[in-house]
């Protein structure tokens, strides 16, 4: 199981929004270089990188702080928000990014998800991110209609390496997991699926973590809990480790 610890670049500067909210920021570094740095330091296998400029304008915004993040760092990389085009998911990937998380291009443009897929394969996932099972896109603003059921088969059909699911209404709450709509998803994707929104102490992780060995979940995704220290990254991998 893997831990992924989460940054979150605005404005230049490491963040964590609540359920997403542009308006409802909190700064935890000014430099979010140093926060990857740390996040390595203190035992991360993979760093989960968010430009949450490029998901509220849907082009990439910080992507010098990026290419610092991905020249610095040893270990691998993760990024989502803003990439909506060829071009910009192969500067990401030439740059040093390992993987790319696609939201709004997977939901809205299926055939340039496909083509993406097809380019670069086994480096792009998709970002299905829910409020009360229903999907949104565009940095989470924009209503799509649809389910987790009903687009899952066609992403993969696509060609998504991994899924990521986040429920947006536990996003930087730290209100816990929704454990039913993560083991529903996780028993139906054939690929990896990575748990996100709510991941907020060691019991989320004890909870997560049987599904981890009867299901496709890979791991889940934290920030806000990380920063604030209701769960440390250090007691959370010894704890996964020892099992």
């Amino acid at each position: 199981m893997i831990l992924f610890p989460a940054v979150d670049i605005q404005n230049g500067q490491a963040v964590r929004l609540k359920q997403g909210r542009a308006e409802d920021v909190t700064v935890f570094e000014a430099d979010p270089v140093c926060a990857a740095k740390s996040w390595e330091a203190r035992g991360a296998s993979w760093l989960h990188l968010v430009d949450l400029d490029g998901a509220f304008e849907g082009a990439p915004k910080n992507q010098a702080i990026i290419r610092r993040i991905c020249r610095e760092l040893n270990i691998p990389v993760q990024l989502g928000g803003g990439i909506r085009s060829e071009p910009t998911a192969a500067a990401y990937l030439e740059a040093g990014v390992s993987r790319l998380i696609i939201g709004t291009v997977a939901l809205e443009q299926p055939e340039l998800f496909a083509g993406l897929c097809t380019t670069f394969p086994q480096k792009i996932g998709v970002s299905l991110d829910a409020v009360a099972g229903k999907l949104k896109s565009r940095g989470w603003v924009a209503d799509t209609g649809l389910c987790v059921d009903d687009a899952l088969s066609g992403l993969l059909d696509a060609g998504a390496a991994f899924v990521i699911y986040t429920d947006i209404e536990r996003d930087g709450m730290q209100s816990g997991i929704n454990v039913e709509a993560l083991a529903h998803l996780a028993e139906i994707s054939t690929v990896p699926v990575i748990a996100a929104g709510g991941v907020a102490t060691l019991a989320d992780i004890q909870k997560l973590y049987p599904l981890t060995l009867n299901t496709s979940l890979q791991g889940a995704v934290s920030g806000r809990a990380l920063y604030e220290g209701t769960l440390n990254l250090e007691e959370a991998n010894a704890w996964i480790a020892a099992q």
